[in-house]
Formats: C-alpha cells, sequence, structure tokens
C-alpha cells in the first residue's frame, strides 16, 4: 500500500473521530472516549505510516514543507492521544484531527520536495525537540481556544452546548499552563540545539525561523511569570497562548514556504 492510499484512510478515520466528538460537545450523540480513541489510533497509525513512505524514498530522506507539514500534524495526533489517557484534552480532537486532515490532503496533491543530505545526530536531535515543542504549544493553543469558549458562555449565563460536556473552567486552564511549561521546556532543548548543532544560521537561512522561535519563547516564558506572580488567567490566558502559537507557527512553516517557493 502506498502513502497516499495510506493517507487517505487516515483521512476517513480522523474525520470520523472528529466528527463523532463534535457530535458529543453538542450533545447530540453519547459520549465515547473509548470509541474516539480507536479511530484516532487507526487514523495515526495510517498517518504515521504514510509519513514514514513519504520521507524515506529510494532517493533520499524528503524534508521539505509537504513532509514537515505531516510529519508535525501525526506527532501533534500521537501525543494528544497519548495525553488523553491520563488527561482530559480528548475534546480538542475536534481541531486537532482535522488540522491532521487537511495536512494529509495538501500532502496527497502537493509538491514533492528534493531529498535532503544526511542528517547529524544533533541536527536530528534539534529537529525532534522541536516537533516535540511544537506539538505541545499547538494542543495548546487548541486548548486555549476551548478555554475562551467557555469563558464566553459562562460570562453570558449560557448552561447548554459544549459547556456542559467541558471539565469545569479550573480544571481547564491548569490544564492550559500544563501544557504550556512542558512545550516551553522542551522548545527551550530546541532553540539551545539549534545554537549547538547549526554551523551558520545565515548560510542556512534559519534567521528568521530562529528570531521567531525565541520571540515565542519569550511570549511563553512571560505568560509563565504573570500566571505565577500577577494571577494571570482567563483570556489574557488565551490571548497571549495564541500569540506565541501564531509566532511559532510562522517560524515553523514560514522560513520552509520561503525556502521552497519564494527563494527557489
Amino acid at each position: 500500500m502506498d502513502a497516499i492510499a495510506l493517507a487517505l484512510i487516515a483521512i476517513v478515520f480522523y474525520g470520523a473521530a472528529a466528527t463523532y466528538q463534535l457530535l458529543a460537545l453538542q450533545s447530540k450523540a453519547p459520549s465515547r472516549p473509548t470509541l474516539i480513541r480507536l479511530l484516532g489510533g487507526a487514523a495515526i497509525l495510517n498517518h504515521g505510516l504514510s509519513v514514514w513512505l513519504a520521507m524515506f524514498q529510494p532517493d533520499g530522506l524528503h524534508l521539505g514543507l509537504t513532509e514537515m507539514g505531516i510529519l508535525a500534524t501525526f506527532t501533534i495526533s500521537l501525543m494528544l492521544l497519548l495525553s488523553s489517557l491520563k488527561k482530559p484534552v480528548l475534546n480538542l480532537a475536534i481541531g486537532v484531527f482535522p488540522m491532521s486532515m487537511a495536512a494529509l490532503t495538501y500532502a496527497i496533491w502537493g509538491p514533492v520536495s528534493a531529498p535532503t543530505n544526511g542528517l547529524a545526530s544533533g541536527l536530528t536531535l534539534h529537529i525532534l525537540t522541536s516537533l516535540v515543542a511544537y506539538s505541545l504549544l499547538v494542543i495548546a493553543a487548541c486548548q486555549a481556544l476551548l478555554v475562551s469558549i467557555q469563558n464566553y458562555q459562562l460570562k453570558h449565563k449560557q448552561t447548554r452546548g459544549i459547556i456542559q460536556v467541558l471539565p469545569p473552567l479550573q480544571t481547564m486552564e491548569r490544564l492550559l499552563f500544563e501544557l504550556i511549561c512542558s512545550g516551553l521546556i522542551v522548545l527551550t532543548v530546541a532553540i539551545g540545539s539549534g545554537f549547538i548543532f547549526i554551523e551558520d544560521l545565515f548560510a542556512q537561512h534559519l534567521v528568521h525561523k530562529t528570531t521567531l522561535s525565541i520571540m515565542a519563547w519569550l511570549v511563553f516564558a512571560v505568560l509563565l511569570a504573570g500566571h505565577r506572580w500577577l494571577g494571570w488567567r482567563g483570556m489574557t490566558a488565551v490571548r497571549w497562548t495564541l500569540g506565541g502559537a501564531s509566532l511559532l507557527a510562522l517560524g515553523y512553516f514560514g522560513s520552509k514556504i520561503a525556502l521552497e517557493f519564494l527563494l527557489n
């Protein structure tokens, strides 16, 4: 089975899981987390196999925009599913799984990148930690969106809909800051390994990516400090989280877009 067939199967399973979870959030279907995990697990398995076939080809390792997009969304979906075993984050499937569907759809019809030369172990560490950090902070951004919806419904005294199935707001906010803290720790390792193992940032056109990653790091660090000493929470935390995640996404994918389309 080739990468395209596997990607199509993953899209179907992702779509089924996200649709059912949305119906459950809208109280139009009973909550069945085991079903969502099974559907999501099937999607992630096929997604992972399609990533492997897309990246490791006979002519070499491919790490272009298309491949990194499906690899990043695979990592995000996998981390969400694993985290859901201990934390109430499965509701985020309604945002994360469609994102994986979009990346796989683009991979099917998008351009194929040129092969990449062999990577040193240090650079591999940088790529892996960057992926994990990006995944955690994207999940945090999705969590922030749910917190904003919950805040809105509570302020407007709405007692039906999503708010009925979400954990208490205090639990949701605590989970948000736990995700941000974990993501910031891994992002620190990723940025540090980049400075150590990337020989020439200017020659490799990585200055803007590094700058945006550091800016995102500062945003999340200030948010955690503000939460710790100034009591920041609610919509303040949501805005800072979305701002930091936007900077990180711009640095992560913006550099790929610039290199592959604008500077090619």
